[in-house]
């Protein structure tokens, strides 16, 4: 049976997590919601952030994961981002459920999940469902449906690639709103339980 995601009828309102963070409106969003793991990518996001800092875009950026099985890395993680350019646009929440969940990925402007390896990419959907556009690696399994889609912007394994990709992705806010609807139409299309319902019968 395929996967299916838990989607929101109603959107979250929009600036709860926000404020709960204390961060502008006024500036770019960027998420990234997952493991805290070697594999997800983290070796190539933080140069490509780092990348933009030093081009002068103006963004926020919000790590939210943990790794209880892995607490070193996950720590090493943290000090890299205080040692770093990204330190003071840099939020750490750690794990985040529920309605907390979903008010930071409705307040995202851009979902960014570079993994190395991804059989599905749950975060993914949620955020499509969401109506946040993504950036993702090539290697992330639904990253076929997210191009078609047009729900985002698909990277290869590579600084250069990702940093590229976040670029288009900060550049154009109509952009990211447009494919931020189509990735909302394509997750309750192909990612509800009751299209999977559907598609299963």
């Amino acid at each position: 049976m395929p996967i299916g995601v838990e989607l929101p009828i109603q959107l979250p309102a929009f600036g709860e997590a926000r404020d709960r963070l204390n961060l502008s409106s006024d500036r770019v969003l960027l998420l990234f919601m997952s493991r805290i793991d070697p594999k997800k990518g983290l070796d190539l996001l933080f140069p490509a952030l780092e990348i933009l800092v030093t081009e002068g875009w103006d963004f926020d950026f919000v790590l939210a994961g943990t790794n209880p099985q892995d607490p070193d890395y996950e720590n090493e993680i943290h000090k890299q981002i205080k040692n770093s350019s990204l330190a003071d646009r840099t939020i750490i929440t750690g794990f985040v459920t529920g309605e907390n969940k979903f008010q930071l990925l409705r307040d995202a402007d851009i979902f960014v999940l570079p993994s190395y390896y991804e059989n599905f990419g749950i975060s993914v959907a949620e955020a499509m469902a969401i109506g946040t556009p993504v950036v993702i690696s090539d290697r992330v399994h639904i990253f076929h449906e997210i191009e078609q889609s047009e729900a985002g912007w698909v990277a290869n394994c590579n600084v250069e690639d990702l940093t590229a990709k976040l670029r288009l992705a900060l550049q154009d806010r109509d952009e990211r709103i447009r494919r931020g609807l189509y990735g909302r139409e394509y997750a309750f299309t192909n990612y509800s339980w009751s299209a999977i319902a559907r598609q299963t019968i």
